[in-house]
This record gives C-alpha cells, sequence and structure tokens, in this order.
C-alpha cells in the first residue's frame, strides 16, 4: 500500500494499460505473489527477502518498464541478487513470463513506489542502482514530480555501498541536463565519464530495451550517465 503521507507525488505515470492475455493474467495471480516484496512498518533485510542468504550483492531498479534489462541482468549475474519496482501492471505482466520462461530465481518484485521501499532498506545495502529511462514528465509544472531530486538523490547516497554505482539513462534531452545539474549540485557522487563518449554510448555491460529501440528510431538519442558514490 503506498505511503501517502511519506511521498505526496508519484514519479510514474498509469498502471494499467491494454487487457492481459490469459496466461499473463495466470501469472500475475500464481507467480506474483511469491516474489512480491510486501512494504513493511519497519526495516526490510535483504536476508529476509532471499531465503535467509543475504551476503550476496544487492542490484536495485526503479521503474523497469517491460522488464528486458532487469531480466538480462539476473541471466548474466545467477550469483546477485537484484530488486526490480514497476507500478505498471502491464510491464509487470510482461517480466514474469520472462522470469517463468527462465526459471530465474534471483529476482524480487515490487509494484509500488520504490522510494518507499527504499527507504526500508539498511544504509549502504545495494551495490548498483539503476534508473533506466524514467518518465521525463516535460511540462515545467510537472517537474517535481521527476525522480531525480536532491532528496532522492540523498535518499540514493544513503543506500548505496561506498563506490556503488548509479546508472540513470535518459532519451529527453531536458530531463538529461536537468539530471546532470541536480547530481552535480548533490555533490557527493563522482561522475565516471572520461569524455563525451562515455554519456553518448552506452557502458560495456549495457542491455538495450524495446523503449530505448524506439526511442532510437524516432531520432530521440539516449544519454547514459554513470556515478559513483563518493565518501
Amino acid at each position: 500500500m503506498q505511503d501517502q503521507k511519506k511521498i505526496p507525488l508519484q514519479s510514474f505515470g498509469r498502471r494499467r494499460g491494454r487487457k492481459l492475455r490469459v496466461s499473463r493474467s495466470a501469472l500475475m495471480e500464481m507467480l506474483l505473489p511469491k516474489l512480491l516484496i510486501e512494504l513493511p512498518e519497519n526495516g526490510l533485510s535483504p536476508e529476509s527477502l532471499f531465503q535467509g542468504n543475504g551476503k550476496a550483492p544487492l542490484w536495485f531498479e526503479i521503474g523497469f518498464g517491460a522488464g528486458e534489462h532487469l531480466v538480462e541482468q539476473a541471466r548474466r549475474h545467477p550469483d546477485i541478487h537484484f530488486i526490480g519496482c514497476e507500478p505498471y501492471i502491464n510491464g509487470m505482466a510482461v517480466l514474469l513470463s520472462a522470469i517463468d520462461k527462465d526459471e530465474l530465481d534471483n529476482i524480487q518484485l515490487y509494484d509500488g513506489d520504490a522510494r518507499l521501499l527504499l527507504e526500508r532498506l539498511p544504509d549502504e545495502s545495494i551495490e548498483r542502482l539503476f534508473v533506466l529511462f524514467p518518465d521525463p514528465w516535460p511540462k515545467a509544472r510537472h517537474h517535481k514530480r521527476r525522480i531525480i531530486s536532491q532528496s532522492t538523490l540523498a535518499l540514493f547516497y544513503r543506500k548505496l555501498a561506498p563506490e556503488g554505482l548509479l546508472r540513470i539513462a535518459t532519451d529527453h534531452e531536458d530531463y538529461g541536463v536537468w539530471m546532470f545539474e541536480h547530481l552535480l549540485t548533490f555533490g557527493k557522487f563522482k561522475w565516471t565519464a572520461k569524455s563525451c563518449r562515455d554519456w553518448k554510448n552506452p557502458p560495456a555491460d549495457w542491455v538495450k530495451t524495446r523503449y530505448q529501440g524506439k526511442a532510437d528510431a524516432e531520432g530521440r538519442p539516449a544519454m547514459f550517465l554513470d556515478w559513483v558514490k563518493e565518501r
């Protein structure tokens, strides 16, 4: 359940699209409850989420869309735990299909506002945090809904382990500038880029999604920004 007293403004848009096909509806009913994280009143330990094995590294993705990036990273890194957050029901259903097909056992899911879950995880418990192509909220009156803000960066900083990676990407030029300026203002993350090629080209371990492919086809090149937590 969303705690609207703590997070008054949503950073995401609609929660539901077209009607789900029968097979995906079944996965939402049968598989999702096994993977879904229930938001506790107080703290939440990685040990409680991953069957007592809380020693493995934890990677966290906010707004995974249809889940292509999350699933591929989980395939590549079976020894890493993943938490994926996505309130959009149709995207969640697509991801569940991939998890079921590949029998992945290193992903847990949350279908609400990621900030609420992050607040309950231990500080310095996340090694990588992904915010890939978040809703740009392009209208000026909606900028306050953007997920990248000073308060959210402070939350990210607390939850990332020392030298933990914050990877953000957008195909919206204005939002890219917004992200860069907010991170510079926050001042506690180090930008890893050595030249313009480092933010114009994807990182070596990048996973291209259908959304990014559509943006490329429509002439909206992405910005890739890797930042590392500094002491």
